[in-house]
């Protein structure tokens, strides 16, 4: 019942190679098929190459718009088999034409703060740990979500995990501690997919 996987990425890719490097230990029952990314020439990209893994850039100016390569996004990982879709820093809002084409197939999105707080448009990356920092909270962390159609970080948590503020941190050092919280709570969050689809396995056809 081995869980086949798409990625979506935009960067550098090290929650994607926190997948690949579980797949490949056998710490999760899932192999990634397809690494689908916005920009051409980024790091993940050699990352999934290394790993023997399909892979292409869907950049818009390919397409006539936004829609239309997210469409061709969703056609690829169709074909590909995809049963679970992991955006691991991918910085596109997906178009409802990604959701129509892989109806029912659950897609995720891993997020660098405790949602519902720091969420949205705007608070990925660098510009949402400063945010964390001008509030002067106490804590950070990492949220995986389910992604819906017109929604940004509003869906189901699926993993949350928390990090703490600590007194002189910076938006690079609370960035780095959080980060390798999110390597841990995206594999985590697939694990949670890869056991429902082996449960469903076992209990077989239903009348």
């Amino acid at each position: 019942m081995t869980l086949p996987i798409g990625v979506l990425v935009s960067g550098r890719g090290t929650n994607l190679q926190a997948i690949l490097d579980a797949c490949a230990s056998g710490a999760l029952d899932a192999r990634v098929v397809f690494v689908a990314s916005n920009r051409d020439n980024v790091p993940a990209l050699i990352r999934a190459e290394r790993a023997g893994v399909r892979h292409g850039a869907f950049t818009l100016d390919k397409y006539e718009n936004r829609g239309a390569a997210h469409g061709a996004i969703a056609d690829t990982l169709a074909t590909a088999g995809t049963k679970l879709v992991v955006l691991a820093g991918f910085d596109h809002i997906l178009e409802p034409i990604f959701f129509v084409k892989l109806a029912g197939v659950p897609v995720i999105n891993i997020h660098p703060a405790l949602l519902p707080f720091f969420g949205g448009t705007g608070m990925t990356g660098a510009k949402g740990h400063a945010a964390v920092l001008k509030a002067k909270a106490k804590e950070s962390g990492v949220t995986v979500h389910r992604v819906h159609p017109d929604t940004v970080d509003m869906g189901e948590v699926v993993v949350q995990r928390r990090v703490p503020v600590m007194d002189g941190d910076d938006v690079p050092t609370l960035s780095a501690r959080v980060l390798a919280v999110e390597h841990e709570a995206i594999v985590e969050a697939v694990r949670r997919f890869t056991s429902s689809t082996a449960a469903a396995g076992a209990r077989g056809p239903q009348a």
